[in-house]
């Protein structure tokens, strides 16, 4: 039998239960790894993607004033 999707292979396993727990439990780990990194970065780090917006274009490499 071919399986239809994804689901069906994993719910025909004697692991499913296991293999569902391990994928979450390794996506709230990376979910949790992302915001100490994000929250761990200076503020520094952002200031100049803060203002960016709001710059001046005078360094871009083409002139869009005819």
């Amino acid at each position: 039998m071919i399986p239809q999707n994804f689901k069906d292979i994993l719910s025909n396993t004697e692991n499913a239960g296991f293999y569902q727990t391990l994928a979450l439990i390794f996506f709230m780990l990376f979910f949790v790894a992302l915001v100490i990194y994000v929250f761990s970065r200076p503020k520094k780090h952002y200031q100049e993607e803060e203002n960016a917006p709001l710059g001046d274009d005078d360094d871009d490499e083409f002139d869009l004033k005819n």
